[in-house]
């Protein structure tokens, strides 16, 4: 889960930064930036924001129903969801790469139809996971989480603490690091290589996260998440 914040960062920062001003990943942006447009306030696009919102509710709900399918017959869904994730990356990037090269990409808004909709599998792949404080995708709770708990406890070093208290601030710390390190990443490695080439590289490192799963399973089966 650590590993996987670092594409969703990057992710975004090659969305955000060349494709148009939309967020692919940390959806949250995209939900303000048409009722901005729609106040008649701001330079902002309105609708590639929302396609990326449309197409990663597509995406979680066609992969939220196939994960739960192939859970119920035993089959290994987390790889699966990473391929299919990476899969939907490399349908993005490839055209990109083939008809622009090197070269600038305009805006355009079938990559982010394509793009935003592996976010919303990788959404419904750490769904089912279920890791406490890692959601992989979302900074904010983590945030929160992390400095309520540090002002509960603020002179509690990690040795002070119980092995549940250390790993929950452990993974809260995780999340909002890897998402920030993905964005330096993606902003000063990946963004520099066009469009194509940074979204290959990307669904690259996923399968390869995927190959991981597939060699080296979790020995947690099935964990269900708390409804409550």
């Amino acid at each position: 889960m650590t590993v996987l914040t670092v594409p969703a960062g990057a992710v975004d920062a090659v969305s955000f930064l060349t494709m148009g001003k939309a967020f692919c990943a940390l959806a949250t942006g995209n939900v303000l930036f048409p009722s901005f447009g729609l106040a008649g306030e701001g330079d902002v696009p309105v609708a590639r924001p929302a396609i990326a919102i449309g197409a990663f509710m597509a995406g979680a709900a066609v992969a939220g129903v196939v994960l739960t399918r192939l859970a119920e017959r035993g089959r290994p869904w987390f790889p699966v969801g990473l391929v299919c994730e990476a899969v939907l990356l490399v349908c993005a990037g490839a055209p990109a790469l083939a008809r622009h090269g090197t070269g600038a990409v305009p805006a355009q808004d079938d990559r982010v139809a394509l793009v935003a909709p592996a976010m919303g599998v990788r959404a419904s792949t750490v769904l089912r996971v279920h890791v406490p404080g890692m959601p992989t995708l979302l900074s904010q709770t983590a945030i929160a989480e992390l400095v309520n708990d540090v002002l509960r406890r603020h002179r509690a070093a990690l040795c002070g603490m119980t092995a549940k208290q250390r790993l929950a601030r452990t993974r809260w710390t995780a999340t909002v690091g890897g998402i920030f390190s993905g964005g330096v990443l993606g902003t000063l490695l990946l963004v520099p290589l066009d469009t194509g080439r940074a979204l290959l590289v990307i669904a690259a490192a996923v399968l390869l996260l995927a190959v991981v799963g597939m060699v080296a399973p979790s020995p947690v089966k099935e964990p269900v998440p708390d409804s409550s």
